[in-house]
């Protein structure tokens, strides 16, 4: 215990470092963008790097608050009490599916049915599109008994209605259904056990791939129950297919980063969003905001903002007790990461209004993180900013303060020791490897135009179609389909060929040049990797 005590502490001084340095290196920036003489186009250059600058260093701020949370907390943290029930609250299990392989959704309804807390009742929500061509009549009629026979099978009940708004719309029409509103389009199939005599108080949300563990219910109804004003207890999620396939290794290690620090951080501070699945909700508080948001893609995480906005709480329960499929190629990740992009970047949009409009219903750190989640997937702009500068330099020589070695050792250095080290010290802490970590910089670095597309989509309001991450086995993109990443790779190694011959030949500034030419060759390096994870499948020999 001491020497985790020990250990603890010496993460909150490098922490505290951390913030030093960032805000030196802010300092020091902000003094020489505002002092220095440049000419115009400089000035403008300078400008962009200074927004993609300030946006890694706040991205850091909030990562690095969450961490400070998360080891007070655990500094002083005590045993939770005794889960201990007078009355069980009905809880309504849910698993909405859409067109999902028989397979992964019999597994899934296995476990549900398998919970062991005894107030329950699970329902499929099938909201398979059967009049869209994705397949032949006879197919799809064939796929809709065969759904019917596994719900009879499992002893789940299913419903079904006119398809609207996803996965938000199949839910909100099932609270519909459990409020007696019986609309048109509306199919129920009861299990043969079926009792309808109390209403579900809660609702537990599984997407068709998470399979809980027995004892998945029992703390979260115990939490809520506990307090009336909590609106949803969130849960991660742990990706099991990663033995032999390195990027749903990698989408599983950056949902460890996300939920083993940022979530736990965000929970402290009452600023917990929903993430769709694995979650514990009140229907009374689902009601009060008009149900799941039907125009946003990441219909959980625009509700959670309603929520807070009305004043309800969220708790984060770090404890994984429900296991699912990451994706299992490049296509499958980006279309995740694009959705997932896509739908906050929405919200983000609409977000200085809703700001400016209701500020004072909630707390600033709220807000704060609401801001740092909405704005993490503009990462995919800054990256590019980051790649291009030191090729700029390489080939026209500018930005020229680049040439000043003060700024650079003095004020960059210093905040980028300290702040890998707390980031790669808290996953140890966690007994991640160094390598693993590293390869969620590798994987971000070569998704970077998905996000870029996802910006772009967003801001201008197109709308577009999502489908359900892949299930059944990993392709490989063909080399077209990874242009923007062959191209700026090409750049990179051009420029460091050309910083080269410059130092051969010119000489002067040997500074400047060689600490582009590392730059440019190290993100030559971390795009290169879309070959190694373009062929996700390992050999288990």
């Amino acid at each position: 215990m001491k020497a985790g005590w020990y250990g603890k502490l010496i993460l909150l001084i490098l922490l505290s470092f951390s913030f030093v340095t960032i805000f030196l290196y802010l300092s020091i920036r902000i003094i020489i963008f505002i002092t220095l003489d440049f000419p115009w186009y400089e000035k403008l250059l300078a400008s962009v790097l200074l927004l993609a600058e300030l946006f890694v260093l706040i991205q850091s701020t909030g990562y690095f608050i969450n961490i400070f949370y998360v080891l007070l907390h655990s500094l002083k943290k005590t045993d939770p009490p005794p889960i201990i029930f007078d009355t069980y609250p009905p809880v309504a299990v849910i698993v909405p599916s859409y067109k999902e392989p028989l397979e992964i959704i019999q597994n899934t309804l296995i476990c549900t049915y398998n919970l062991s807390y005894p107030n329950k009742r699970i329902y499929l929500l099938d909201d398979t599109r059967y009049d869209l061509p994705w397949d032949t009549d006879e197919n799809k009629e064939k796929y809709r008994k065969a759904v019917d026979e596994l719900c009879r099978w499992v002893g789940v009940s299913l419903f079904r209605a006119n398809w609207h708004g996803a996965k938000a719309g199949i839910i909100n029409d099932f609270m519909q259904f459990l409020d007696g509103n019986f609309l048109p389009g509306f199919e129920f199939i009861p299990a043969e056990k079926y009792e309808s005599k109390e209403i579900e108080k809660y609702i537990a949300v599984f997407d068709s791939d998470m399979n809980p563990i027995p004892e998945f219910l029992e703390e979260p109804v115990f939490i809520m129950e506990k307090n009336p004003k909590i609106a949803f207890v969130q849960t991660p999620q742990y990706y099991t297919n990663f033995e032999t396939n390195r990027i749903a290794r990698v989408a599983g290690l950056q949902q460890a980063i996300f939920y083993e620090y940022i979530c736990e951080g965000k929970g402290l501070q009452g600023a917990m969003f929903c993430c769709g699945t694995n979650v514990l909700l009140r229907r009374e508080a689902l009601k009060d905001v008009g149900g799941f948001d039907e125009e946003s893609v990441t219909e959980d995480f625009a509700t959670s903002l309603k929520m807070h906005i009305k004043g309800w709480e969220s708790v984060y329960l770090n404890r994984v007790a429900a296991f699912g499929m990451g994706p299992q190629d490049l296509a499958g990740f980006f279309k995740q990461q694009f959705r997932w992009a896509r739908g906050n970047l929405g919200i983000l949009k609409g977000l200085p209004l809703k700001m400016w409009s209701s500020l004072h219903k909630m707390p600033l750190n709220i807000w704060w993180e609401y801001w740092l989640a909405c704005t993490h997937y503009l990462v995919g702009w800054v990256f590019l900013v980051m790649v291009l500068f030191p090729v700029m330099y390489l080939f026209f020589n500018v930005p020229s303060y680049f040439a000043d070695p003060v700024l650079y050792f003095f004020s960059f250095v210093p905040y980028i020791i300290f702040s890998f080290a707390v980031f790669f010290l808290t996953l140890k802490v966690k007994r991640y490897r160094a390598i693993d970590m590293l390869s969620t910089t590798l994987i971000n670095a070569v998704t970077f135009p998905i996000y870029i597309k996802a910006s772009i989509n967003a801001l201008l309001g197109i709308k577009v179609t999502f489908g359900i991450t892949p299930k059944d086995g990993s392709t490989i993109l063909p080399l077209r389909a990874l242009f923007p990443q062959i191209l700026l790779n090409l750049m990179c190694f051009a420029a460091v060929i050309w910083g080269l011959l410059r130092i051969y030949y010119e000489r002067d500034p040997v500074y400047a040049l060689a600490v582009n030419v590392f730059w440019c060759f190290y993100n030559f390096t971390l795009i290169g990797f879309f070959l190694h994870f373009n062929h996700s499948e390992e050999s288990t020999t």
